[in-house]
């Protein structure tokens, strides 16, 4: 399947939450060669953080085709359809079940896509254990300077290929460079599913926010929320702001926002987060950036990985107007762009798309670093989460393996994850309390 930029490339793009959607059909977009079109196919890996409709429209990304599947379900289509490039944007164990599932149904086939993977946003925990589970794609794609370096020691360290390691940016950086204060000045809070995960600590950096709107009536406070009561994302989100902040009386200065957060950086003058992703994007638009150290500086929290930058500080600093200073080598580390190298961070990446598509004969069978002879303790319980047998294939009794879902079983399959989002967020909250009487 030689490269051509006359030709439209055929693109799939499986995920599994909205945030590694709005990855991965990205990527799929910056991958693409230069002047050519994609078709790009979104298929949903159904589970607990399947995105809904609302979710889907604020990450404002489209694709041709987008449909909710099982990971067997996915397997099949892969076997029947041909595409040029294949972008997994899941979990670790995701990404392995899917290498192990890919390598048995394109067993003996001539051409295959080419298979492209990485990860969502700073890496901070689990660095070999999510690496080497997303070992045996084409393309392991690092966002920054500072993870290809990473990536490639921990594959090289267990004696791994890891020719896979391209470097790239986040695909989501973008937008206008920050010109001045707006009116009024602008706080924007990005908040995070998992991080902090106590009501004690999410209580708390409520109320300093709140404080801080009331010390500042000036200026407009926004609480930029990820997602709705009964909505997941990427991680579980037990104690939404939304009902914490109900008991609260907040002034009229401080809002609740959703919304695309490219769209919400162009009004903020300030943003403030504990360790969310969104640090990156504003640090890119050289929009003024704080991560939060009230809480302590800890690996649990992520905000470990911004020692260095600058840009650690406390509500007391913020409330008294503290402004930061990004450290440029660290923000040039980081696949930031601040620098306007952005337009050719995805290039290499290009490059080696085209080349792996013009390879003779097609590509080779995928080689993921854990097998049943290298992990037989760990490999077979990745691959059972997603009902795969230790050689790829279904097991007994896996979900639709041999034919489409009819509406039954869909509408079966929402009220399920409706159940499933329903108990973590308000049965296991109170099943915890009476445990604490």
């Amino acid at each position: 399947m030689p490269a051509s930029a006359t030709k439209t490339r055929r693109v799939a793009v499986l995920a599994d939450s909205d945030t590694r959607w709005k990855w991965g059909a990205l990527t799929a977009n910056r991958i693409a060669p230069e002047n050519s079109d994609i078709r790009l196919d979104g298929f949903l890996l159904r589970g607990r953080a399947t995105p809904t409709a609302r979710q889907l429209q604020e990450v404002g990304v489209h694709a041709d085709s987008l449909r909710e599947v099982t990971a067997v379900e996915f397997l099949r289509v892969m076997a029947q359809e041909s595409y040029d490039v294949l972008v997994l944007s899941l979990v670790g164990g995701g990404v392995q079940a899917m290498l192990h599932g890919l390598k048995r149904v394109w067993e003996g086939r001539a051409e295959r896509p080419v298979v492209v993977t990485g990860y969502v946003g700073v890496v901070y925990e689990k660095l070999a254990d999510g690496l080497l589970l997303r070992h045996g794609a084409d393309l392991v794609l690092a966002n920054s300077r500072q993870d290809a370096e990473r990536f490639r020691a921990v594959y090289e360290g267990v004696g791994a290929d890891a020719t896979s390691v391209t470097e790239v940016a986040l695909p989501f950086l973008g937008g206008e460079p920050y010109a001045g204060e707006h009116d009024p000045y602008t706080v924007v809070f990005a908040a995070q599913p998992s991080v902090p995960d106590s009501r004690k600590d999410r209580t708390y950096l409520l109320n300093r926010l709140i404080q801080h709107a009331r010390k500042h009536p000036e200026r407009e406070v926004l609480l930029k929320l990820r997602s709705k009561p009964g909505e997941h994302t990427t991680h579980i989100e037990e104690l939404p702001y939304q009902k914490l902040v109900q008991p609260l009386d907040p002034p009229a200065n401080f809002k609740l926002v959703y919304g695309n957060m490219g769209e919400v950086l162009d009004r903020t003058d300030l943003l403030v987060t504990i360790s969310s992703t969104a640090a990156l994007e504003s640090l890119h638009r050289r929009v003024p950036t704080v991560v939060l150290t009230d809480l302590g500086v800890r690996e649990t929290l992520g905000n470990h990985h911004f020692v260095g930058s600058g840009c650690l500080a406390s509500w007391d600093q913020l409330d008294e107007g503290h402004s930061p200073t990004p450290d440029e080598e660290w923000v040039s580390r980081q696949g930031v762009c601040a620098d306007g190298t952005y337009a050719t961070a995805f290039d290499t990446a290009r490059e080696r798309i085209a080349q792996l598509l013009a390879r003779p004969g097609g590509l080779p069978a995928l080689t993921p670093y854990y097998t049943p002879a290298t992990a037989p303790g760990y490999l077979p319980g990745i691959l059972a989460r997603h009902h795969l047998g230790p050689d790829g294939s279904p097991l007994p009794g896996a979900p639709a393996h041999d034919k489409e879902p009819g509406p039954v079983r869909q509408i079966v399959r929402r009220a399920a994850r409706g159940a499933y989002r329903h108990g973590v967020q308000r049965v296991a909250p109170v099943i915890r309390r009476m445990g604490e009487l």
